[in-house]
């Protein structure tokens, strides 16, 4: 298959994502969708590194999964919190969280 194709798929991915980002409210949905965007970064990274013959993409790749599991683990522990207090997971109240 042509390098260019994969290419085209990390761009729909990413966009996505991105729409999901900016048109749903539940923060469950809004971390699966920064997820898929990173997926799609992390796959023209290996892309770009195939065509390039080295293997810088895919060692930055590799820290993206790292950084984006702990984003996740960091994520997920604020929707519980959220979730505990206000009974509901949308973003809109998370605005309404205060010390």
């Amino acid at each position: 298959m042509n390098p260019v194709n994969y290419l085209y798929l990390a761009a729909l991915l990413f966009t996505i994502g991105a729409t999901g980002v900016l048109i749903r409210r539940n923060a469950i949905v809004l971390f699966m969708c920064i997820e898929l965007m990173l997926n799609a970064c992390n796959l023209a990274f290996v892309v770009f590194s195939r065509m390039h013959g080295n293997l810088d993409g895919q060692i930055i790749a590799f820290f993206t999964m790292v950084v984006a599991a702990a984003e996740v683990v960091v994520g997920l522990a604020i929707i519980v919190s959220l979730f505990r207090s206000r009974h509901s997971a949308s973003v809109d109240d998370a605005s309404l969280m205060k010390l």
